[in-house]
């Protein structure tokens, strides 16, 4: 069998485990139980006709559901794809139409539902496609006896990239693609069974949550603490109160977690932090003002000053691609603007860090990213595919047995890799004494008199303006008159029914732009809340915002 499902089977044997039910009612369930439910689901699988190399979509929330449900599969031989929830908002006749296109993709001919999607089951009579319950499957009389007989080489998950619905795109993962970057970031956050405790309240259907935070401590075996989006929205204190009670060691979220932690953590008491030694922030390129200020609300609960774990990652490479190294404090790369505007260069300069100098427009900040996983390689090319040097702004590529061969679409799998093994990321940036550094996405950059300008400075500074809300902001490419390239900017308000405070808004937004970037936006819109696109993760669709200026 493959490492990854030995190591699943070696972890069953362990003492480790998943606390699942708070704040309401605790529930501590050993790996070894999840593992014996695991065999049956397996079984039952097997019996329902699954083949091995057969792909599975699920489509559940609750960890108790999601846990053995995966490793059943896996046990069985065959595939998982996590597919995107539903939520109360959500059109389900075109949430169907699009969850059928993403089965398509990817082959499946099951989906596994959890109780609370169980009415799913009724959007799929007809279609060829067969929809079991969980609780159903797991609770089969009998158990599989011996895993059934899996490659390195063979697919373990097929991970549906950020915003996959409409043109839906699956990265497909090998149990050696997993494996390999599973130890890579085991070794890099320094995990211990029996001494670390990861706690989380990410959404399953998202990479980090899936593998970082369940797939992660089931195959190491690792104790976890693990909510739900929803229980972590309802109270956001609730995170580090979980922290405090478990004594967690490492967790996860994106940019805006960190700053509404930064707000509840600053009048919180009686909780003690000082077990946090990873915080993992993945969210390129991540908010400096958000980390430090979660930084210095935490301290005086006993936070470390070096919990802040900057990292990147992609579903190309299962999860992680560089990861700062734990105990090191948060750098940030304070540059010339002019110089990465203009030369593509990440020229330092000796000026302090301050809200105004950042006003100022001269300056810009990145967090480093830290130095590549074991096993990866990253390189910065210019347009032409020369490899940079230190500090010189490109494309970043990564190689190495992590990153993926192909993806699945519409069109048939297509090759991920250059002749040379190189995988094209999408993203700019740069390397700095072996860090990464991420700018931005190469598709989204805006191109102005020569100056490369990145659309989250233009975002950042529309989002200071009064009535914004904080992390709704979204520029996008745009054509002004003449016919030069321009840019255009939305953003949600709670006052976006107010024509009076729309046109202030509008008026200020020009005026901070033009005044701290020196370019001046085409249009500008201002949205109710809940209108700008976004992935199911969280993160903006540039891409989509374009429909809101045509």
């Amino acid at each position: 069998m493959s490492t990854f499902i030995s190591a699943i089977c070696e972890a069953a044997g362990g003492s480790a485990g998943i606390v699942t039910g708070e704040p309401r009612e605790a529930v501590r369930t050993s790996w070894s139980k999840v593992h014996e439910l695991a065999r049956r689901g397996a079984a039952a699988l097997i019996d329902q006709g699954l083949r091995p190399g057969d792909a599975v979509a699920v489509l559940a929330a609750a960890p108790l559901e999601v846990a053995p449900a995966v490793q059943a599969v896996w046990l069985a031989g065959g595939s998982v794809t996590m597919l995107h929830q539903p939520t109360a908002r959500t059109d389900l006749s075109t949430y169907a139409a699009e969850t059928m296109h993403v089965l398509q993709v990817i082959g499946a001919r099951r989906v596994l539902l959890g109780e609370q999607f169980a009415d799913v089951a009724e959007l799929l009579d007809g279609t060829g496609i067969e929809g079991h319950l969980v609780s159903e499957i797991l609770a089969h009389p009998d158990l599989l006896a011996e895993p059934v007989e899996t490659g390195e080489d063979a697919t373990v998950l097929l991970q549906l990239t950020s915003g996959s619905t409409s043109a839906p795109k699956a990265v497909r993962i090998s149990h050696r693609n997993a494996w390999d970057n599973l130890t890579a970031l085991a070794n890099r956050a320094n995990l211990v069974p029996g001494e670390s405790v990861m706690v989380s309240w990410l959404p399953l259907f998202h990479d980090m949550g899936m593998v970082g935070f369940l797939t992660m401590p089931m195959t190491m075996g690792v104790e976890l603490v693990k909510v739900t989006p929803t229980d972590f929205l309802r109270s956001p204190l609730l995170w580090f109160e979980l922290i405090s009670r478990y004594r967690g060691t490492h967790t996860a979220a994106p940019n805006f977690a960190y700053a509404l932690a930064a707000r509840v953590l600053a009048t919180a008491t009686d909780l003690d932090l000082s077990s946090l030694v990873f915080a993992l922030n993945g969210a390129e390129p991540i908010d400096v003002a958000a980390v430090r200020s979660f930084l210095v609300a935490g301290a005086h609960l006993g936070l470390p000053s070096t919990a802040m774990i900057p990292a990147y990652g992609m579903a190309e490479t299962t999860l992680g691609v560089s990861i700062q190294v734990p105990g090191t404090p948060l750098r940030i790369d304070v540059l010339d603007a002019v110089a990465l505007e203009v030369d593509k260069r990440a020229v330092p300069v000796d000026v302090e860090l301050t809200a105004a100098a950042l006003a100022s427009g001269e300056i810009r900040a990145f967090p480093t990213l830290g130095p590549p996983l074991d096993g990866i390689e990253v390189q910065a090319r210019d347009e032409g595919g020369k490899v940079l040097a230190e500090r010189e702004v490109g494309s970043l590529f990564i190689r190495g047995i992590a990153v993926t061969d192909r993806y699945l679409t519409s069109e048939g799998e297509i090759p991920t890799q250059g002749a040379d093994g190189w995988l094209d990321t999408g993203d700019l940036g740069y390397l700095t004494d072996g860090d990464v550094v991420v700018c931005g996405r190469v598709k989204d950059l805006i191109i102005m008199g020569g100056r490369n300008i990145y659309p989250t400075d233009i975002e950042r500074v529309a989002a200071t303006v009064g009535g914004v809300r904080a992390g709704n902001a979204i520029a996008v490419r745009a054509v002004a008159s003449g016919g030069r390239e321009s840019f255009a900017v939305a953003v949600e308000s709670r006052l976006a029914d107010d024509p009076a405070e729309v046109g202030r808004m509008v008026k200020e937004i020009q005026a901070a732009i033009t005044s701290t970037l020196g370019v001046r936006p085409a249009k500008v819109r201002v949205l109710a809340v809940g209108s700008l696109p976004k992935t199911p993760s969280g993160k903006l669709r540039r891409a989509a915002a374009q429909d809101f200026f045509e």
